[in-house]
């Protein structure tokens, strides 16, 4: 994971790069995300545990950041960065009565590519994007004194927009994307818990823009 992680920072850096050298405008955005989290596991194993042991994430609410490169007329290089916002599991199934049992901060920058329709100067323009998603999952804290890790991903990222112009500079944006993002969680404790957490957070952006 970690050879991916570096790979993927050397593509969008050099999308990025590539981007800024071909740029024909420049849009900034900054909003608020919603969260979705959509969780999914194949359950919580381990020595000890009872059957039908699960947990469920929870959604968030965080600010949102991008960039985005106009390299043509209708196509943009745009690089999606936010607030790591926290998540909680909550324990589910023969085990519910244990609560909240894990919060966690999810870094997750997203490279696209989008095709802008209509013609630049629209008043209303939509988009859609796809690309790369890379998610990191920190500061990891649970009341019960485990160990607990959970895997990077790496997966595929899409997305559908409109751009609605105020002015030349000043817009506002709406946004709607679907992540795939897995993770393998290990908690170590008395005994040793494992499980595979099926993300798919569809997001929900809005907020203003500001072209250069």
């Amino acid at each position: 994971m970690q050879k991916d992680f570096r790979l993927l920072v050397l593509a969008a850096a050099a999308t990025v790069v590539c981007g800024v050298a071909q740029a024909h405008g420049i849009t900034v955005k900054a909003g608020v995300i919603r969260y979705d989290a959509n969780s999914k596991t194949n359950g919580v194993t381990g020595i000890g545990i009872p059957p039908g042991a699960d947990a469920e994430v929870g959604d968030a609410t965080t600010a949102v950041f991008t960039l985005e490169f106009e390299v043509k007329p209708n196509v943009g290089i745009e690089l999606v960065l936010g607030v790591p916002p926290k998540i909680k599991a909550t324990a589910t199934g023969s085990v519910a009565f244990l609560g909240e049992v894990l919060t966690a901060r999810n870094v997750a920058p997203t490279l696209l590519v989008n095709y802008h329709f209509g013609k630049s100067g629209d008043t209303l323009r939509p988009y859609l994007g796809v690309g790369v998603n890379y998610t990191k999952f920190t500061d990891t804290t649970t009341p019960y004194g485990w160990d607990v890790k959970l895997s990077d991903s790496v997966g595929m990222a899409v997305q559908a927009g409109v751009d609605y112009q105020l002015s030349k500079n000043w817009g506002l944006f709406a946004s709607v994307a679907r992540v795939d993002v897995q993770s393998k969680l290990t908690a170590v404790g008395a005994t040793v818990l494992q499980s595979k957490i099926d993300f798919r957070p569809i997001t929900y952006a809005a907020g203003l823009s500001y072209r250069f």
